[in-house]
């Protein structure tokens, strides 16, 4: 993916209203969540999260009975700060500010690693999954969701149509990883108008361009949005679950 770092914190950081537009990654972050149940884990693990964001994936697991000793990360401090006042602080579930990508967490081995839906903002999937492998214990589980290169199809043809290319960014596949247990689900979100998807994008931080888009004029833009309206204001996010299971 090509968009620097720091614009994609910065973006996160700015969120203004990400609880109430990030539907999909609510919807995500639960359904990775009764899939983490239904793993064979410790009755107290060792967790880290990666991204955590405001908590969604952190509430759902907690729902959902995962105890243990946690360590609760993400890049933007702000977020961070978020989840902490919507979940709480204790013994057994710290927060600290991570660069899940090439950052290296204290407590490690682990017997659970989760992350939803920030993978994607990564440089190199496949290299930092291979990297937080690594930081397993026997038997323990990585289980990551991330967008695959198919998210946003329809905003994507939209510009075809006009000849122009799309700033969303490009998300790489993770097929790579060889030691890795794929499988992709499409979440179809749609919006009222073509703006209502735009402003979504913006309430949940994730309007960061590609590094080398061209910023459309306002008539390209007007046209854009034309075709986009066309489509019915559909959007699919490709969500790939990644899963790695560390031998005992």
């Amino acid at each position: 993916m090509n968009v620097p770092r720091e614009k994609v914190r910065r973006a996160f950081a700015a969120a203004p209203d990400y609880d109430g537009h990030a539907r999909v990654q609510r919807e995500v972050a639960e359904a990775l969540a009764a899939r983490i149940a239904a793993l064979d884990l410790s009755e107290n693990p060792r967790v880290l999260e990666i991204g955590c964001g405001t908590g969604f994936l952190t509430e759902a697991l907690g729902n959902v009975g995962i105890g243990g000793d946690w360590l609760i990360t993400d890049l933007a401090p702000e977020m961070l700060e978020r989840c902490r006042a919507r979940l709480g602080e204790n013994a057994h579930r710290r927060f600290a500010v991570l660069d899940g990508e090439y950052g290296a967490p204290q407590g490690a081995p682990f017997d659970l690693i989760c992350s939803s839906l920030a993978v994607q903002w990564f440089d190199d999937a496949p290299a930092a999954l291979a990297r937080m492998a690594e930081w397993l214990a026997p038997g323990g589980h990585l289980i990551v969701t991330t967008l695959g290169p198919g998210s946003f199809a329809e905003w994507r043809a939209a510009h075809v149509a006009e000849g122009l290319s799309a700033g969303t960014p490009a998300f790489a596949p993770i097929s790579n990883f060889r030691e890795c247990t794929v499988t992709v689900e499409n979440h179809v979100e749609r919006h009222e108008d073509p703006m209502a998807f735009l402003r979504g994008l913006k309430a949940i931080g994730a309007q960061a361009a590609d590094a080398n888009h061209r910023p459309l004029t306002p008539g390209q833009l007007r046209r854009t949005l034309g075709r986009f309206a066309q489509s019915g204001c559909e959007v699919t996010y490709e969500v790939v679950t990644c899963h790695v299971c560390r031998a005992s």
